[in-house]
């Protein structure tokens, strides 16, 4: 890679390519520009031109086959990720995709085949597997102070109505594929990764507006060794539980969210030494004692805090500032990537398994 400054194309202004990715590299001018953008809307483009001074393209192919630039950032609606990014690879540029990155495992291999045929990158981008909170979370798991870890709940959902493209299956909408690839990828960083997760899903469409892809999803991913992963992503969630984040060890647990974390463990050496009952209750009771819980919080600072973007989740600017920082030292051979193809592909899979399961219908 040619020179300091990386040129970005960016395909889609709407809200990800505008309010996250153009959001984000206009705050690191030390390492980027915006170069030109695409989108079929005249205003957007307008303000492509005015407020980044890039050249602005009607259709990502026009800008592809312009060129001037050196990393696509790959913004578009969901059906598009696909061709756009081959079509991107194939003219000789590294490429950053949004998600869901594809329906199918044979699509994401087309784009694999095209990265490794081109001798150019693509960088999955999933900001929040780099949140604060969730880099925070992990510290405390590998930390083995909670134990073996049993069960994980995670909790992705909110009461909403939807009228808009992300509503319809041809369009790849529904919760799973827009909500769940966040979910389904810090899931599978806490699953291990040399075991096949064995996938159980529930949909259900109960659109009043006219959508017929999902607005319901409980998904539970499993296997030897590993914990049981329950992962709800619901639009009908009146009542919202407070917490992102469940987790259940043989030595404590942990609750919390991207602003907050709880979590509570014993000593088993300092635990009080109890003899098994070999028979009946003693005194009619169960067996009880007080464990010498150690309880810890961490707090995302309030600075941070009031930064956040998105809707069902709240996505800090320093998860997508991150994963810029590491693409720019990638390009220069300085880092590999924070987020690799292969751990992608398992998130693909999960996806395709829980459609395959739930053959919703269509709606006239």
């Amino acid at each position: 890679m040619k020179g300091k400054i990386i040129r970005v194309g960016i395909a889609g202004q709407g809200r990800s390519g505008y309010n996250i990715h153009a959001r984000c590299l206009r705050n690191i001018t030390d390492k980027y520009v915006i170069a030109a953008a695409a989108d079929q809307l005249a205003e957007r483009r307008r303000d492509a031109e005015n407020k980044f001074g890039a050249r602005a393209y009607a259709d990502y192919s026009d800008l592809i086959r312009a060129g001037g630039f050196d990393l696509f950032v790959n913004a578009l609606p969901s059906p598009l990720h696909v061709p756009a990014t081959i079509q991107a690879l194939k003219a000789g540029y590294h490429v950053v995709c949004e998600k869901p990155m594809a329906k199918s495992l044979a699509e994401f291999d087309r784009m694999a085949a095209a990265s490794k045929k081109t001798g150019r990158f693509i960088a999955p981008f999933q900001n929040n597997r780099l949140q604060p909170f969730f880099d925070k979370m992990t510290e405390i798991i590998k930390s083995g102070v909670l134990g073996e870890i049993i069960y994980i709940r995670s909790n992705w959902s909110h009461f909403s109505r939807r009228w808009d493209w992300q509503t319809f299956q041809k369009n790849m909408g529904g919760v799973l594929f827009n909500t769940g690839p966040h979910a389904i990828d810090q899931a599978l960083m806490l699953f291990p990764a040399d075991v096949k997760p064995e996938v159980f899903c529930r949909m259900e469409c109960k659109n009043r507006m006219g959508g017929d892809a999902n607005d319901f999803c409980a998904l539970t991913i499993h296997g030897p060794g590993a914990p049981t992963i329950e992962i709800n992503l619901s639009q009908y969630l009146a009542y919202p539980q407070e917490e992102r984040y469940n987790i259940s060890g043989t030595l404590g647990g942990l609750a919390g969210g991207e602003t907050e974390l709880r979590w509570k463990y014993y000593d088993p050496k300092k635990a009080p030494k109890q003899k098994f009952w070999t028979k009946w209750s003693v005194n009619r009771q169960y067996p009880h004692e007080t464990l010498p819980w150690v309880e810890k919080i961490w707090k995302l600072k309030p600075d941070e805090a009031k930064k956040s973007v998105g809707y069902t989740l709240r996505s800090f600017p320093s998860g997508t500032e991150r994963f810029y920082n590491n693409v720019y030292n990638a390009l220069h051979g300085k880092e590999k990537l924070l987020i690799t193809l292969p751990q992608v592909r398992r998130q693909i899979a999960i996806l395709e398994e829980a459609h395959r399961q739930n053959k919703l219908p269509r709606k006239a």
